[in-house]
């Protein structure tokens, strides 16, 4: 019989070997997006780029791709490196912290001091196959601190970031980088909310207090309209949801979709209403509004609505852009007697409205789904389907 040690060793080995394996199929992904990527493989699907086909047409994030991108720039200058990667010595994520060492400001930076690219390739291989992560990061930081201490004062801003992960529930994750003096403006302008809002036995957290401070902040900026236009509108918050729901009093859970794809309750969407414009919208019998409200005067403000609700964002295949990026489209050119009308409109962001004008064609279906042809008449499928592990 095997005692439990040998089966705990065999359990780690196997995550040990499958952690290599990954790095080694991490490395092949890497290249062989970069060579597709050189080939400009990503037109063929109306895509600007392997950081913007990714996403489409492999389910992978922004931020992925993005890694997956850089990373195989990076091996393509770095053989070191990139051999340590293809054994499975090193991971994506080391590549990735390699990569900010190669910015053309800092490898023009080097070679004035007569670091060559290969010593770089050296150096940072070593020390990412024999240190721990935390410690390459910190071998990498150093590298680029003493690479030119006497250099001109970096510009802070470059150094500045923001994400936002979005959650199925809708929420966010919030994570970013300031400049000291980025930073101060944001504590400053929150720290006036968080001031101002401390009633007698306020039990928050300071974090709670911040967070609230941070939409409270939003919340001024909206509700001021200085903002700048999106596409002929301004920022706002939006739901859309059905009558029914919004006049039961029952909570009605996932009953309202946001402008950014969140669903929310029908009793959220009833409290924000309380201080809201509602607008009617009637849908037909094929999902597409055909009826919004008295306010149809404006014709241009009101369409571009309709097309927004029944279309949700670029409708190229692939393309996940969203509303406020896109363009409303005639599907028949005006010049060819196509009519300014629902059915003859379609939402398409900036690339793919070029796009369609020079050869590609989308087509709404009768069930509603969008359809995209290339040049030569084949179809853009999409999501292409992923290939099953081998057995």
């Amino acid at each position: 019989m095997c005692s439990d040690a040998s089966l705990t060793g065999d359990a780690l080995e196997d995550v040990a070997a499958l952690v290599a394996e990954r790095n080694r199929i991490d490395a092949l992904l890497a290249r062989r997006v970069r060579a597709a990527e050189l080939s400009g493989a990503p037109e063929r699907d109306g895509a600007k780029s392997m950081r913007s086909w990714l996403p489409g047409h492999c389910r992978l994030s922004a931020a992925a791709a993005a890694r997956i991108v850089g990373n195989g720039r990076v091996l393509e200058h770095m053989p070191a490196l990139a051999e340590a990667h293809d054994a499975g010595l090193v991971g994506a994520e080391q590549v990735a912290v390699a990569a900010t060492a190669l910015t053309p400001e800092r490898l023009q930076t080097a070679a004035e001091h007569g670091v060559d690219l290969a010593e770089i390739d050296a150096v940072l291989t070593g020390a990412a196959i024999e240190q721990r992560y935390a410690d390459f990061v910190a071998v990498v930081r150093h590298y680029l601190a003493q690479l030119d201490p006497d250099g001109p004062e970096p510009d802070p801003t470059e150094g500045r970031r923001l994400t936002l992960t979005k959650h199925a529930d809708g929420s966010l994750s919030v994570r970013g980088e300031l400049d000291a003096v980025g930073g101060e403006k944001l504590q400053a302008a929150l720290e006036s909310f968080v001031q101002a809002d401390r009633p007698a036995g306020d039990e928050r957290s300071r974090a709670q207090r911040l967070g609230d401070a941070l939409v409270q902040l939003c919340d001024t900026a909206l509700a001021a309209g200085g903002l700048p236009t999106l596409r002929t509108v301004k920022p706002h918050v939006a739901v859309v949801i059905d009558l029914a729901d919004l006049a039961d009093p029952a909570t009605g859970p996932e009953a309202g979709r946001m402008g950014f794809g969140a669903t929310i309750s029908a009793a959220r969407a009833r409290w924000l209403a309380c201080d809201a414009t509602v607008s009617r919208v009637v849908f037909g019998p094929d999902g597409a509004p055909i009826d919004l409200g008295r306010e149809q005067r404006v014709a241009d403000r009101y369409l571009r609505r309709a097309v927004e609700l029944r279309d949700g964002g670029c409708v190229f295949a692939g393309c996940a852009a969203p509303t406020w990026w896109a363009e409303v489209h005639h599907l028949v050119h005006w010049l060819d007697g196509g009519e300014t009308t629902l059915t003859n409109s379609a939402l398409l962001c900036e690339r793919h409205h070029t796009k369609v004008h020079h050869g590609f064609r989308v087509e709404r279906q009768p069930d509603g789904r969008w359809r995209t042809w290339r040049p030569d008449g084949t179809e853009i499928t999409v999501p292409t389907p992923l290939a099953p592990a081998a057995a």
